[in-house]
């Protein structure tokens, strides 16, 4: 009969992933891998990133549990892996009960706080808003196991803002795993980390990140990470090109792809990503990024503020800069 009690069972785990942890390290042997430690994770938000999150997670063997608010934004989070998965099982040859075997992988819950209980690894995606998202990672701080690393797929706040309101031990396990839309495409996961995130943490990361098929990089917590904050001023700049009517939004693009190589333009980019997803980080930074606030490049002009209003989000919305066939 066992006679482990919950701290026991808390310090063994600990002991653990302290054992991974210094594998990864390398310390250790023999080989272990980051499904040693890390084998369920919670996804909080159904939408377009929390869905992708969790069909990588559940296509590399993770164990997954995605919570929303409600059951239809569930239903329709599932719905998108299901056509997703389809769609690369065609692709690439898959046997019939592929797509079914990976998502037999996803349990969906509208319980907010079950959904984290055995979680080895939380990763909020929800709205990109700083009070909702500290709210909700206070709430899961207080029944998430003590080994459970958090994560915020954020891609305008702060990781030091959003973790404001965690335990100083939980905040040591609190990183930024920003991945990119589409997330079954994108193979780029930026981790940020703050002052007190281990060496050791990190290592562990970048092993899960390569696991499920993504390459990480590494940058301390600064606004926009590495890919925002080269792209937003980049984008705001061709939008002021147009706006100031020096140039169109297709020469614009165009030019950009003929010129400087790159496989998009601007507006065909921010079409794709989102236009509400360039507005939040611009008005997050015009009004709290250190070393931002106030800087008049931020501040979102009226013609995009006139778009965000009416609905013209880019490709996901089947209106942005460009149409689109919905």
């Amino acid at each position: 009969m066992s006679t482990s009690t919950p701290n026991s069972t808390a310090e063994w785990a600990l002991r653990r992933q302290r054992q991974v942890l210094d594998h990864l390290h390398g310390k250790g042997q023999p080989e272990i891998g980051p499904k040693a430690t890390i084998s369920h994770i919670a996804i909080y938000g159904a939408g377009i990133m929390g869905s992708g999150i969790a069909q990588v997670a559940a296509q590399s063997g993770y164990k997954v549990t995605l919570w929303d608010v409600t059951q239809a934004d569930l239903d329709r989070g599932i719905h998108t892996i299901r056509i997703s998965l389809a769609r690369l099982a065609r692709k690439t040859g898959q046997p019939a009960d592929w797509v079914q075997s990976i998502l037999s992988r996803i349990s969906s819950t509208t319980d907010q706080l079950a959904a984290c209980t055995s979680a080895d690894l939380v990763i909020e995606a929800i709205v990109e808003n700083l009070s909702i998202k500290q709210d909700l990672l206070s709430r899961l701080d207080k029944v998430a196991k003590p080994t459970c690393i958090f994560a915020t797929n954020t891609s305008s706040l702060l990781v030091a803002d959003v973790s404001a309101k965690l335990d100083e031990e939980r905040k040591q396990r609190m990183v930024a795993l920003h991945f990119f839309n589409p997330v079954a495409v994108m193979k780029l996961v930026e981790i940020a980390y703050m002052d007190g995130t281990s060496p050791e943490l990190l290592a562990l990361l970048k092993a899960w990140v390569h696991d499920i098929g993504k390459v990480p990089v590494l940058c301390r917590d600064t606004p926009g990470f590495i890919v925002n904050r080269l792209m937003v001023p980049y984008n705001i700049e061709a939008r002021q090109l147009v706006e100031r009517g020096d140039a169109t939004i297709e020469d614009v693009d165009t030019a950009m792809k003929l010129g400087a190589g790159y496989p998009m333009g601007p507006f065909e980019l921010m079409d794709m990503t989102g236009l509400d997803t360039g507005y939040h980080i611009m008005k997050a930074w015009y009004e709290t990024a250190p070393g931002l606030s106030g800087d008049p490049r931020f501040k979102p002009s009226p013609e995009m503020e006139r778009m965000i209003r009416d609905g013209y989000l880019g490709r996901k919305s089947g209106r942005g800069y460009y149409v689109y066939d919905k």
